[in-house]
């Protein structure tokens, strides 16, 4: 069974009406879940932007929505102890009935560590903090006091009430240790900004590291999270990926590029025919990436012709 749902940034002109103003048109229309970001500022370095911050508005999203799942898209270690997090997510668990997913990752951006004062430290460290802080919140998300004794993370007899609900890991990346990594960790496996090729590369790989620690390859998911526009002729697709280059200047100026990129894009049947590929690899859920953040139009194209056949 596949699903599809959105994805947005939360830094980039991200306000509460806006976002608030998604979550119910996005549930409205069908949509099977609602992913966001975890960062404090515009990724591009603009500082006028506003950003929302993430659990606040996954709180929002547990009070406000009764259908949808939802979750962060990824949460980076660096930014706060697992504990915490941990016990974050079990709650907002709780009070949406079990509709959160937990994104985990191991943090990418420098300029907001930067900007802010968090220390970021060398990737193989952050690989380490991601793998020791993956182990510590499945051991809080337990039934019996939790011991952890890592080189960034312990536990004593820890404890955490309550528990979630039906809640699964996401880890994402494409990096050889990263894939090792979320082979041990994670419930799903989540590839961004990538044609059906690489990701078919990628998951073969992250099949081989299943194998060698006895795992079953088909207990870890597999998901997509990819830049998406669609119209029913060129000038209107031409125009939502000249509205999406506004929010992140470095996507592709034309259609062609934007396929070229493996990104998502063009009519209905065209976006069907490339949604339909990347099931074909092993996609069971699609994230996909919507910048315009008032464009409620393509939501509900996408909704119309393109739902039904995945229903």
């Amino acid at each position: 069974m596949v699903s599809i749902g959105i994805m947005v940034e939360g830094q980039e002109h991200m306000t509460w009406s806006r976002f608030l103003g998604l979550a119910r048109k996005i549930e409205e229309l069908g949509f099977d879940s609602l992913f966001r970001s975890d960062h404090l500022t515009a990724l591009g370095g603009e500082q006028d932007r506003q950003s929302l911050a993430l659990w606040p508005s996954l709180t929002a999203l547990a009070l406000q929505t009764k259908r949808i799942r939802f979750g962060p898209m990824v949460c980076s270690m660096t930014f706060r102890h697992p504990a915490i997090l941990a016990k974050m997510a079990a709650s907002v668990s709780t009070v949406s009935n079990g509709r959160l997913d937990l994104g985990l990752g191991a943090g990418w951006f420098q300029g907001e560590h930067e900007m802010f004062g968090i220390d970021y430290p060398r990737y193989w460290t952050r690989l380490k903090m991601l793998d020791e802080g993956a182990q510590v919140v499945r051991l809080l998300f337990g039934n019996e006091p939790a011991n952890f004794n890592g080189e960034f993370f312990q536990l004593v007899n820890a404890v955490t009430t309550p528990k979630p609900k039906n809640l699964a890991i996401i880890m994402g990346g494409k990096g050889e240790k990263t894939l090792e990594v979320v082979a041990l960790n994670a419930d799903e496996w989540n590839c961004s900004y990538v044609g059906v090729d690489v990701f078919r590369e990628k998951s073969q790989q992250l099949d081989l590291n299943c194998e060698r620690i006895g795992r079953d390859p088909l207990t870890l998911r597999r998901s997509l999270m990819i830049p998406f526009v669609i119209a029913r002729n060129a000038s209107e697709v031409q125009e939502r990926i000249d509205a999406h280059r506004q929010t992140f200047s470095t996507l592709p100026e034309d259609l062609p590029a934007w396929h070229r990129a493996g990104f998502i894009g063009g009519t209905p049947q065209q976006v069907l025919d490339q949604l339909k590929e990347f099931e074909r690899a092993g996609i069971t859920r699609f994230m996909l990436q919507h910048n315009d953040l008032d464009d409620h139009d393509s939501l509900a194209l996408l909704a119309e012709e393109v739902l039904p056949i995945f229903g």
